[in-house]
């Protein structure tokens, strides 16, 4: 906990949340009778996936509690049900939270789409934590499940701005909720979904209308897409483009949606390292199921999974999560030889203190499982990465930091030490709820049929699409998609060219077939430009990311001087991400520059360092790193360019800073760069 800045963020977080929580909890305590409460115990769900006692809970370790316990629900599931051919194999036997040990197994990506919200998270083995992260563009300073969250779910609204498709951020909320809700509400992803019989009215409780006793109403959001489809058909016929049906208006929102969901994602995954085909998709909440197939698909991913429980997981997700007792110290000390007794021994002392804060809550102190955590970074860096190891050695640990960091950011810094930031332990006690049920076979006398058939719009128009209960279906079951499969929390659609299998435990397991699209086309596609906005979008909003984790100047870690795009074969700026606007101005320039005066000598492995006003600088402590991109089977002309620019605190100008007031030519004001090749085919120009 070396920053104050923000763990004083943290701390008035606490401050302004604490007390609503205990009012909250004043109110709900004072509803039970008279001395009734003391016969229970009382616990509530934190950030990081554990329960704690009523009288511990505090406000800054409880914003991610809700998806926490989706996470946790699922991911103790995994360990007690079949999502695996062959049975995992628990370390410490806690459920959830464990460090588990899997034979042939897959990662897995939690999905949790709700309303106004997606939250992702991965787990391969354990769940991962974070001890820093921005909610609310507020800084929390505490343990939290890694969880990312896109601002896309059902009641995300839809609208075309500027040519494009927009889904979001806004969100229609529970009130007055999506215009099928009949209450006056915008047109959302699920008006989208229930114009393109992907939801079906009759099977959703009458809760709708002004007095809530009125079934969704499809006629609401016909009229909402009708409006809309003028406007986006105007557009399309000023450009003489060919018009669009609703249904194709609809299911191209629905495209970019997904889309939008996917990035978090491809961060939790290629950007860190991972391939994303080898993860499965694993969805919960009541609108997961909705796109499930599609994003798995889009994504490259081979297998869908969805619980039984998809649509409680959060309520579950409490009866199932252990009871932690988490402490932590700062430590500031170098990992090696010498620090590391003095290390094993905060370690140990912690542990010992949080096993006896469990024993005092009554459970059995041999029951209790600690996990020994060191949070370590480079020296001079501000990237920390949360470490643990089975082995009370100061090597297990490094190798740990180590395999992380080349697989989150591709390289290493040798001889460079590593620092022990914070030393940490969780002491758990064991869930003892199981919720292991099989399902039976189906009979002879029982036969396999459809409920009803219903049209349903696919990217082939409508295709007559079977409808199933899942409380009809046997274990093994197979359907082939289309179809639909109605819970009673969700709809879960199976798409064209996938394959649904019920499995013992009564969960849907889907195969997703991969059909190669028609990529050919360079006809304009407004759909097709505003998923590609999406994900060009993405690529620098993850270069931005890789920078500050990986810097080292306080410019670029902390004040977050810097910035990053994407440039198309012509240096003309494609995708910016919202840093400095004042740097996008002029880093197109820059690279148009460098590709009229050195486009022929560049080659792949290049990196060029620019700052000169004249080749598209702004002030010189402003450096501007220029990298081509070139495609494998042609490695004479760029594909595309991707640059960023960082202020450095000094470049050798007459006062420090670089920047002097009475400065009379720009030699004054430090080092300039106008083409220089920092980097030549793959080798660093360093003395």
């Amino acid at each position: 906990m070396q920053k104050y800045v923000t763990r004083a963020h943290t701390a008035c977080t606490d401050a302004y949340l604490t007390p609503c929580l205990k009012r909250y909890i004043d109110t709900f305590t004072n509803a039970f009778e008279k001395d009734k409460l003391n016969e229970l115990n009382v616990l509530f769900m934190q950030s990081d996936g554990g329960l704690t006692p009523v009288e511990k809970f505090s406000g800054s370790r409880a914003i991610l509690s809700g998806p926490a316990g989706s996470l946790v629900v699922f991911f103790s599931y995994l360990n007690i049900n079949c999502l695996f051919k062959k049975k995992p194999k628990p370390i410490g036997g806690v459920i959830g939270y464990s460090v588990t040990s899997y034979i042939d197994s897959q990662p897995v990506i939690g999905f949790d789409m709700g309303g106004t919200s997606t939250d992702v998270s991965r787990f391969d083995g354990s769940l991962e934590h974070v001890l820093e992260s921005t909610i609310a563009s507020v800084t929390i300073q505490a343990p939290q499940l890694d969880i990312n969250t896109v601002a896309a779910g059902g009641g995300s609204t839809l609208s075309f701005r500027s040519g494009l498709f927009r889904v979001g951020p806004e969100s229609a909320g529970a009130q007055p909720g999506p215009a099928c809700y009949k209450k006056g509400g915008p047109l959302t992803v699920t008006d989208a979904n229930l114009i393109l019989g992907r939801l079906i009215a009759e099977h959703f409780p009458a809760l709708f209308g002004p007095n809530g006793n009125e079934p969704l109403d499809s006629e609401a959001s016909l009229t909402k897409f009708k409006e809309l489809a003028t406007t986006i058909n105007s557009f399309l016929k000023e450009n003489q483009k060919k018009t669009l049906s609703i249904e194709e208006i609809a299911l191209g929102f629905i495209h970019v949606a997904n889309e939008s969901m996917s990035r978090p994602i491809r961060a939790l995954t290629e950007g860190k390292g991972f391939d994303i085909r080898d993860h499965v998709l694993a969805c919960f909440g009541g609108a997961g199921g909705q796109h499930a197939c599609a994003i798995a698909r889009a994504l490259g991913m081979k297998t869908v999974y969805i619980t039984r429980f998809a649509g409680v997981l959060s309520a579950l997700g409490l009866a199932l999560a252990d009871v932690v007792h988490e402490m932590q110290e700062p430590s500031g000390r170098i990992i090696n030889v010498d620090n590391w007794s003095n290390i094993l021994d905060r370690l140990k002392y912690l542990s010992t203190y949080g096993t006896d804060e469990l024993v005092q809550q009554g459970y059995d102190r041999k029951s209790i499982i600690v996990e020994k955590y060191l949070n370590l970074r480079y020296e001079g860096t501000d990237c920390a990465l949360m470490c643990t190891s089975n082995e009370d050695k100061a090597e297990s640990f490094t190798d740990v930091f180590l395999k992380k960091y080349k697989e989150q950011f591709g390289f290493i810094i040798p001889d460079r030490p590593i620092i022990v930031d914070d030393i940490r332990i969780r002491a758990l006690a064991k869930s003892a709820m199981n919720i292991n049920r099989k399902i039976d076979n189906r009979s002879k006398d029982k036969p396999f049929k459809e409920l009803k058939k219903v049209k349903c719009y696919f990217e082939q128009g409508f295709v007559e699409t079977p409808v199933y209960l899942i409380e009809e279906l046997y274990a093994n079951d197979h359907i082939s998609g289309p179809a639909i499969i109605i819970d009673p929390s969700c709809t879960i659609v199976v798409e064209s060219n996938c394959e649904a299998t019920v499995t013992d435990c009564g969960d849907i397991r889907i195969a997703i077939k991969h059909v190669k699209e028609d990529t050919d086309s360079t006809e304009l596609d407004l759909i097709r430009l505003s998923i590609f906005q999406n994900r060009f979008m993405s690529i620098a909003e993850q270069c931005g990311r890789v920078l500050q984790l990986t810097a080292i100047s306080t410019n670029i870690k902390e004040r977050l001087d810097f910035s990053c795009a994407v440039f198309g074969p012509d240096g003309g700026l494609v995708a910016n991400a919202p840093h400095i606007p004042v740097h996008l101005g002029a880093m197109q320039e820059a690279v148009q520059y460098q590709m009229r005066t050195i486009g022929k000598d560049l080659r792949d492995g290049d990196v060029i360092l620019s700052n000169h006003p004249s080749a598209g600088g702004s002030h010189l402590p402003d450096l501007t790193v220029i990298t081509p991109v070139f495609h494998e089977c042609d490695k004479e002309k760029p594909v595309f360019f991707v640059a960023s620019r960082g202020h450095h605190a000094d470049i050798g100008g007459l006062t420090p800073g670089s920047m002097p007031p009475n400065s009379t030519s720009l030699l004054q004001e430090g080092a300039q760069f106008l083409s220089f090749k920092i980097v030549e085919q793959g080798q660093f120009k360093e003395k």
